[in-house]
C-alpha cells in the first residue's frame, strides 16, 4: 500500500485490539480464509489481510450524525484453515464464542463456503426461528460441498427455507433446475431486475420482516459478486449489470440497523486478482465499515 498521511485529528479504519477495553464489542471481526472447495480457482484466502490493509485508507467516522464506530471493534484474527470438517467445527466454535462477549460477528471470507459454519456459529444447535438474507447473484443451491452449496447446507442443517431470502438473484447466472428448486422450496427470491426501481432500504425491511419473522437470529451473506462486475473484477462468477457499489453498501448498513442480525460474512474476492486500484477489496473495507455504521445507528432507528 501507497505510505499514507498521518493526522492525529483524521483516525483511521483497522488495527483494531482483539479484546474489547470494555469486556463487550458492538462488533468482532473473524477471517474465515476458506478457498479449497471453490468451483472457480481462486485465493480467496488472500483476502482478509487484503481487507483489513484496505481499511487503513478510511476513517470510521460518520458524518450525519457526526460519531466515530471504531471505538467498539475488535479483531480477532484468521481461523487456521477453515475448509473442511474439522476446520469448519473450529469456525462455528470461535464464531460461537465471540458473540458471547460481541453484538454482531461479520466474517471476512474467504469463498462463499465460510456462510454455512459462520452462520451455524451464530445460531447454534437450535435453528428453528433463524433466518438468512443474502445478496448474491446466485442461488448457492448446488449439490455436494462447495462455495455453490452453502444455503442448501443450511436448509438440510435445519434451517426453514422460507425464512430466507436472496437479494440479487441474476439471469445467466444460474441454472432452471436451481430456480425451480428454490421455487418448490419456498426461499424468496428478489430478482436483480426488481430492484432498479426500489429503495435498498425498503427491499432490506421486507427481507428482515420474512427472515426474522419467528423472532430468532439472522445471518447476512454478502457476496460481493452480486455486484457489476466493473466495481467487482476480483470476484470470480461477477457478471455485468449486477448491482452498483452504493447499493451492496446501503443494504448491508440498512440489514445491521436491525437489532436480530447477529451475523454476517463478506465473502467470493479473491485479491490477487483485483484491478490495479483495487477497487473490490476497498469496497469490501468499506462494506465492513457499513455493518459497523449499522450496528452503531441502531438505537437511532
Amino acid at each position: 500500500m501507497t505510505t499514507l498521511s498521518q493526522d492525529p485529528l483524521w483516525p483511521r479504519a483497522g488495527d483494531w485490539p482483539d479484546t474489547a477495553r470494555s469486556g463487550h464489542a458492538a462488533l468482532a471481526l473473524l477471517g474465515v480464509p476458506a478457498f479449497r472447495t471453490s468451483l472457480s480457482p481462486t485465493r480467496a484466502d488472500e483476502t482478509p489481510a487484503a481487507v483489513r490493509e484496505a481499511l487503513r485508507r478510511y476513517s470510521p467516522a460518520l458524518i450525519d450524525p457526526i460519531a466515530e464506530i471504531g471505538e467498539s471493534i475488535i479483531d480477532l484474527g484468521d481461523i487456521r484453515d477453515p475448509d473442511g470438517e474439522e476446520g469448519e467445527a473450529r469456525t462455528r466454535a470461535a464464531v460461537n464464542e465471540a458473540l458471547q462477549s460481541a453484538t454482531a460477528l461479520l466474517a471476512l471470507g474467504g469463498d462463499n463456503s465460510v456462510t454455512v459454519a459462520t452462520a451455524l456459529g451464530a445460531w447454534g444447535d437450535d435453528l428453528s426461528t433463524a433466518g438468512l438474507i443474502t445478496l448474491d447473484a446466485h442461488y448457492d443451491l448446488r449439490d455436494g460441498i462447495s462455495n455453490g452449496s452453502p444455503v442448501r447446507r443450511l436448509i438440510e442443517a435445519g434451517l426453514d427455507p422460507t425464512r430466507i431470502v436472496q437479494i440479487g438473484i441474476a439471469d445467466f447466472a444460474n441454472s432452471a433446475a436451481y430456480a425451480r428448486r428454490a421455487a418448490v422450496l419456498g426461499i424468496t427470491v428478489i430478482h436483480r431486475d426488481e430492484l432498479h426501481d426500489r429503495r435498498p432500504a425498503e427491499v432490506m425491511a421486507d427481507a428482515l420482516a420474512i427472515a426474522g419473522a419467528a423472532g430468532g437470529p439472522i445471518h447476512l451473506d454478502v457476496d460481493v459478486d452480486v455486484c457489476d462486475r466493473s466495481i467487482a473484477p476480483a470476484c470470480p462468477a461477477s457478471v455485468p449489470g449486477g448491482i452498483a457499489a452504493w447499493e451492496l453498501r446501503a443494504f448491508v448498513r440498512a440489514a445491521a440497523r436491525d437489532p436480530r442480525v447477529r451475523s454476517a460474512d463478506i465473502v467470493e474476492i479473491d485479491a490477487t486478482t483485483d484491478a490495479a486500484d483495487g477497487r473490490t477489496v476497498r469496497l469490501a473495507a468499506l462494506t465492513v465499515l457499513e455493518f459497523a455504521a449499522g450496528l452503531a445507528l441502531r438505537d437511532d432507528a
